[in-house]
């Protein structure tokens, strides 16, 4: 029997039920017999070193297992992620680096515990403040992805200093943390011999935490089990093993018992990752008709001295508009901040935002609608690469966006009372990536299907969607399909990051229920008992470098309402428009979109962390204290898309659509901001103290 069509079809989300109901469990509700509990001690220096540890009073307490510190931790085997180097000198790279773990019967026992650890320390001068003219600053040779940090084509000061118009702006984006809903947690079992080790980790994949931890304990792979089956949320700050997982295993290694880890919120600002601040320096040129002749963007970031990680902010201005003499690059700052790492759109979040800011300062500058101006630059070819552009509907979403939101009838900024409303846009890109992966499909005698692969759904409805791929390509009833995901003894696969899971995934469980179709057709008679199976390894095809420039893109519009007493400036609507290949599944589509954009929000009005120059910390460590937008900061939102057909992405023609709904959010806002106002703020958040300060500038 025939399906008709998964792909394309609004299907709910299959794990939906067991999440409402709590009948899914995620890596911290794992409770195996004779559990122990742990919590870790963060350092309360900001550089210099452990000189003693005294665990006497926390010992004292009942319950209390004991307290791993520098000087008993086991050893671990080197690592090429220095972060993961947990207890094995006495160094603090940060404030909040781990120098203990204390460990008990109870959750409660271990908190108390490590509150009662007394460390000393001996402190050295820090740094942790980040400026365009630190005398440490340096251009790295790679930023995050890979990409080159600095590239440079014809002579951009030449063509800047003759240019008709020109702007030459510094945006600034704060520090920002992922904050995901499930806090980042694992269950660390070993088994009665203490050669297999089994964790339930909170993840983005549990192949790479699988290979972390064989390195790091002195094991091979298949010595060790990850599950990661339920994961509440990541942004990226799950898509690396993080401290977690390594200080569970070892607790249970040493112990000689089960331990779980779960830490606290306040613990994740200095341990998980974070979107390291980045300065940027946009210049643009142009004729007099709004002909773009000379871009550069230049930007200055943070990188820890634990391990390098410089955001590839100046990167997205290398795909955005035909300009012909163009510079991008970027410097990085080691500090002694905690190492920074993904955070949704890395790159593209606050580059874009830098960018799409600046090109709505030149619309203003030449007196021209800001969409007029970024048609009249539409490339032909990828600008960097001069590579053909496998799909690029910028402009139909730009023109489409115009048309839903109104743009025409709203481009007078109004006074209603006390409040100034006005309008904004801005575009938006994010590249298609494909990483390898292997799966696997069984058909059973009694017409069922089973997909198996090592992806990991979190929460962006993975499991759903590769029912859908496998449905189409065995040619049979959507229901008559399950998926197995998330545990290491499944065919391997990539991790979810970088928007590349259904892409990658889903070529992996295409070409096996293809294969598995193919057989089928082959074989004679009824099934056998134990029924038929198929792989596939993508490896050969995900790794062939494309001659494609392959992106997705996207316009994004924003009317704001700015209160010109408090300076609270509230989204009225918000609209996004997308070109991402063919979208699998509307429901599924509309939620990560709109997620994204809700991020998006948060990024432009309310998060933002500020480092406490004085003792090197971030002083924003819970979600009283972080804004993320609540129900209230939500207006009308809307996010549509247009269906591309393009034959150069992957069997199911998709793009990723995780992350490009934040990147253009802020900027758009923004730029709806400055509309309403008539004056630009240029530092991210646009929090109601700033808004006043330029209001009150103008008045």
């Amino acid at each position: 029997m025939r399906s008709t069509n998964a792909l394309g079809s609004p299907a709910p989300r299959r794990e939906g039920r067991e999440k409402v109901t709590g009948a899914a469990r995620y890596a911290a509700e794992h409770t195996p017999p004779g559990c122990a509990y742990a919590w870790p001690v963060p350092a309360t220096v900001a550089r210099g070193h452990v000189t003693a540890v005294d665990d006497t009073a926390a010992a004292a307490l009942p319950g209390v297992i004991g307290v791993l510190t520098p000087f008993n931790a086991p050893r671990l085997s080197p690592s090429d992620d220095p972060t993961l180097q947990l207890l094995q000198d006495s160094r603090v790279p940060h404030r909040g680096w781990y120098v203990a773990l204390a460990v008990a019967d109870t959750l409660e026992g271990a908190r108390a515990a490590a509150s009662r650890v007394r460390v000393d320390y001996a402190s050295e001068p820090h740094d942790t403040v980040l400026s365009v003219d630190h005398p440490g600053a340096y251009t790295p040779q790679e930023a995050n992805g890979g990409h080159p940090a600095h590239r440079e084509q014809g002579d951009p000061d030449a063509a800047l200093s003759a240019a008709d118009v020109r702007v030459d702006c510094a945006y600034a984006v704060a520090p920002l943390h992922n904050h995901p809903m499930e806090p980042h947690a694992a269950t660390a079992v070993w088994d009665a011999a203490g050669h297999h080790l089994t964790v339930h980790d909170s993840s983005q994949g549990a192949g790479p935490v699988r290979a972390a931890l064989a390195s790091l304990l002195k094991l091979a792979e298949d010595e060790v089990t990850v599950v990661s089956e339920h994961v509440g949320g990541g942004f990226g700050s799950k898509g690396t093993p993080r401290p977690h997982v390594v200080l569970a295993a070892m607790a249970a290694r040493h112990y000689d018992r089960p331990v779980k880890l779960s830490l606290p919120r306040a613990h994740l600002p200095a341990t998980v990752g974070h979107r390291a601040p980045t300065l940027h320096r946009i210049g643009l040129g142009a004729r007099a008709d709004g002909t773009l002749t000379a871009l550069t963007h230049e930007i200055t970031t943070h990188t820890s001295r634990v391990r390098e990680f410089v955001e590839q902010a100046a990167v997205p201005a290398r795909v955005m508009y035909a300009v012909p003499d163009v510079r991008t690059t970027h410097r990085a700052v080691a500090l002694d901040v905690p190492t920074p790492s993904w955070m949704r759109a890395p790159g593209e979040a606050p580059g874009m935002y830098a960018l799409e800011s600046a090109m709505d300062e030149l619309a203003d500058a030449l007196g021209m609608d800001p969409i007029e101006l970024r048609v009249r630059n539409e490339p032909s070819t990828e600008p960097d690469s001069g590579r053909p552009f496998s799909s690029r509907h910028l402009v139909e979403c730009l023109r489409e966006g115009a048309e839903l939101f109104g743009w025409a009838d709203r481009r007078t900024p109004l006074r209603e009372g006390p409040y100034l409303v006005g309008t904004g846009v801005a575009a938006a890109t994010y590249p298609v990536l494909i990483a390898p992966s292997t799966a696997r499909a069984h058909a059973r005698p009694d017409g069922s299907h089973l997909v198996e692969i090592n992806a990991t759904d979190i929460g962006t409805g993975a499991r759903t969607v590769l029912a859908q791929v496998a449905a189409d390509a065995l040619r049979v009833p959507l229901d008559s399909v399950s998926v197995a995901i998330g545990h290491t003894g499944l065919p391997a696969a990539s991790l979810a990051g970088g928007s590349s899971g259904t892409g990658s995934w889903g070529w992996a469980v295409h070409d096996a229920c293809a294969a598995l179709t193919a057989r089928l057709e082959r074989h004679a008679g009824p099934l056998p008992a134990e029924g038929l199976s198929a792989s596939a390894d993508t490896t050969q095809s995900a790794k062939q470098k494309s001659p494609y420039a392959r992106h997705a893109f996207g316009a994004h519009f924003a009317e704001v309402r700015v209160d010109t007493v408090t300076g609270e400036v509230r989204v009225r609507r918000l609209l996004g428009v997308f070109a991402a290949g063919h979208i699998l599944n509307p429901r599924t589509a509309r939620s990560q979109f709109k997620g994204a954009m809700i991020m998006g929000i948060g990024m432009a009005l309310t998060e933002h962390s500020t480092m406490d120059a004085e003792f090197g910390d971030f002083t924003e460590s819970d979600l009283a204290a972080y804004h993320v937008p609540a129900h209230a900061d939500v207006p009308d939102l809307e996010a549509h898309w247009i269906d591309e057909h393009d034959k150069h992405l992957n069997p199911m023609g998709s793009k990723g659509i995780g992350e490009i709904g934040i990147v253009g959010t802020a900027a758009a806002l923004g730029n709806a901001v400055a509309h309403a106002t008539g004056r630009r703020l240029r530092e991210l958040p646009l929090t109601p103290d700033r808004v006043l300060t330029v209001l009150h500038a103008s008045s």
